[in-house]
């Protein structure tokens, strides 16, 4: 007999469409999901800098995934959603 498994993560419940289009990102919190693969860490770095000192983001946070073969823990997006005005999740290598 043979065991197959999948290895993937079971799907989200679908979240219910787009957010809110943004007119600015000044004063807003931006958040970033880094899906933990090599040097996305050093672009968010990167962009947090910018988004702040060119767009006037009031801040941002950053999370980091255990591993990029799985979905981020429902705490983390919990965080996120409530309190960030935009996140995005990221890829490096």
């Amino acid at each position: 007999m043979v065991l197959l498994y999948d290895p993937t993560a079971p799907r989200r419940a679908d979240p219910g469409g787009k957010g809110e289009k943004l007119d600015s990102l000044a004063g807003k919190v931006i958040g970033f999901i880094d899906n933990a693969k090599p040097n996305f860490n050093h672009l968010v770095d990167d962009l947090a800098r910018l988004l702040v000192a060119k767009y006037g983001v009031k801040s941002v946070i950053k999370r980091r995934k255990r591993s990029a073969s799985v979905p981020a823990p429902e705490e983390i997006i919990e965080e996120l959603a409530g309190e960030c005005d935009v996140v995005i999740a990221g890829s490096g290598d």
